[in-house]
């Protein structure tokens, strides 16, 4: 301090006196840089790539020295930012489609001043909300098949967006948004859909998605069905594959199911024993849980884009590229066919097999790989709910009551949710308190008593008279069955897309397991989904809302 004290002129007193009204020594000296996009942009990318040893440190240096520069309100957001909720109404679709706007106002690749600011002040406002919605189109495409904005934008704004399709493409290392299916509630459904055209069932395996990559210099990377990297998670995949992979293939993009596997009776293990393996640096020595590769579809290969091949041509080149390897990499159990008692049949085949049921899939006509998008050309039709709502929800945990009785010191009830992507929000959709064992009511109060919230999230929507005992962060999903759904005036699920002013409730909730395998609040079920299973309920066809958002769309 006398150094500091002689170096500024100022008094050893005053010196001491501002030290501990601002309980900071550097500050005390040395305002840091106010924080600009651009650093702390850079800073973020820094921080994701630390990997390695005392990497944690190193990360937490790094974010201790943004919120040292932070002003006003700014740390709130960093916060935010860092942990993937931003919350500020900006969903990843509204930012594609702003920048086609931008793009298609003012085309990029101008000199400056730009001639064209305003090209929509030369065509008519429908000829241009058209020639916009075909801009549109071909960016969210492009971002589909290269969901990476480092390598998009470049290209957009020297190419324009119509030179995204040749710079931008598919290629090994980079996850992609997979495909996902519609449920249905019976098989007559499936044979009205499809109709005549040729479809294929596959056995549903009860695992992860693993989207598995071969880059050009031979690494192999495991994303989730997240884009998370997985690949630590999975040591002992990536030791194994080779003996799967025939000569000629060189590069690869697998669609696919990780399953807990049996290898003394060579048989598929519940999901809740592959949960247990460790989630990532794995250690291939100490493994205990073996698992097996269900592989059903091809989407890149040796350097050529599948995804617009049918399913069929895609099966045949997964076939004629890999090689099964018994409990190790196995190709999914299919039939091919178009009748009820095929189908019947082969869902018969797929219970007795420790599956969930069958995905039914388009193979010729309308067959191609749709990323990011749930189709109404995949179909999954599960055993336990036929002929009922079709399948199972995944919801979010927002919220605690007090147990009574034999369940006095545990929670009785929870508080569910769906979660809005539109408006990034948690919307309260039935009150839970069935389907528990004792021991599961214990579990979960040993959990949820580390994530109590004194106050509800302001990204929580409910109603007052809904209000639970206990509050809990969004940090867990739960697979709940019911009987149906019905219009609520108290829960707000889907409210504004069935009902202008009411909600959509569940009738006679279950619980039946975590879902180990979604990591993040956000990959609940979402509004548009419980609109659109309680729209095909039986008893609501003939008054059908006709405003339900398509699901067949980005998700």
């Amino acid at each position: 301090m006398k150094a500091v004290a002689q170096a500024t002129g100022r008094t050893l007193d005053k010196i001491k006196a501002e030290v501990v009204a601002k309980e900071q020594w550097g500050k005390s000296m040395f305002a840091p840089p106010k924080l600009t996009i651009a650093t702390v942009f850079s800073k973020f990318k820094e921080i994701a790539k630390m990997s390695g040893n005392a990497a944690m440190s190193k990360k937490t240096d790094k974010i201790q020295a943004l919120f040292v520069a932070c002003r006003d309100c700014e740390a709130k957001y960093i916060i935010r930012s860092l942990s993937g909720k931003l919350r500020i109404g900006l969903a990843e679709q509204s930012v594609l489609a702003a920048l086609a706007r931008a793009a298609v106002l003012t085309p990029p690749n101008q000199s400056y001043p730009p001639k064209i600011i305003d090209k929509s002040s030369k065509m008519s406002a429908d000829s241009f909300k058209e020639h916009l919605q075909e801009q549109a189109l071909i960016l969210k495409t492009t971002y589909c098949e290269c969901p990476n904005f480092d390598r998009v934008i470049p290209v957009l704004l020297k190419e324009g967006i119509a030179g995204l399709p040749d710079h931008c493409q598919l290629c090994p290392g980079c996850p992609l948004k997979p495909m996902l299916a519609h449920p249905t509630n019976g098989i007559d459904e499936v044979l009205n859909r499809f109709d005549k055209n040729e479809f294929t069932c596959e056995f549903k395996y009860d695992g992860e998605r693993a989207q598995i990559h071969m880059t050009e210099e031979g690494e192999i990377k495991i994303f989730s069905r997240n884009q998370e990297d997985n690949t630590s998670k999975y040591p002992d995949i990536i030791a194994r594959l080779s003996k799967s992979l025939k000569e000629t293939t060189k590069t690869f993009i697998l669609d696919t199911e990780a399953v807990a596997w049996d290898r003394e009776s060579k048989q598929i293990l519940p999901f809740q024993v592959l949960s247990t393996r460790k989630k990532k640096d794995a250690n291939e020595a100490d493994i205990v849980v073996q698992v097996c590769i269900m592989a059903f579809d091809l989407l890149y290969l040796n350097g050529e884009s599948l995804v617009k091949k049918n399913l069929k041509e895609r099966r045949e080149l997964l076939h004629s590229s890999f090689v099964e390897v018994e409990s190790e990499f196995m190709f999914v159990n299919y039939k091919d066919g178009n009748s009820a008692e095929t189908m019947q049949e082969f869902l018969d085949e797929s219970v007795k097999g420790n599956c969930e049921g069958l995905m039914v899939k388009a193979l010729t006509v309308d067959a191609s790989y749709e990323i990011a998008k749930r189709s109404h050309n995949w179909l999954k039709l599960k055993k336990d709910y036929l002929n009922g709502v079709g399948d199972t929800l995944d919801l979010v945990v927002i919220g605690g009551y007090y147990g009574k009785g034999k369940r006095k010191g545990f929670y009785g009830g929870f508080l569910l949710a769906c979660y809005d992507d539109e408006n990034e929000e948690f919307q309260s959709i039935c009150k839970l308190g069935t389907g528990f064992s004792d021991k599961e009511l214990e579990t979960h109060a040993n959990f949820f008593k580390e994530h109590v919230i004194e106050e509800p999230r302001s990204y929580y929507r409910y109603d007052n008279n809904l209000k639970p005992d206990v509050w809990f962060d969004a940090v867990q999903i739960w697979e709940i069955k019911c009987a149906d759904l019905s219009i609520s005036p108290v829960h707000k699920a889907a409210i504004g897309i069935v009902d202008p002013e009411k909600g959509i409730s569940l009738r006679f909730p279950r619980f039946l397991r975590i879902r180990e395998d979604k990591s993040k609040p956000e990959d609940a079920t979402v509004a548009s989904q419980v609109a659109e299973m309680y729209q095909k309920q039986d008893q609501v066809q003939n008054t059908k809302n006709k405003n339900i958002k398509s699901e067949e769309d980005y998700y």
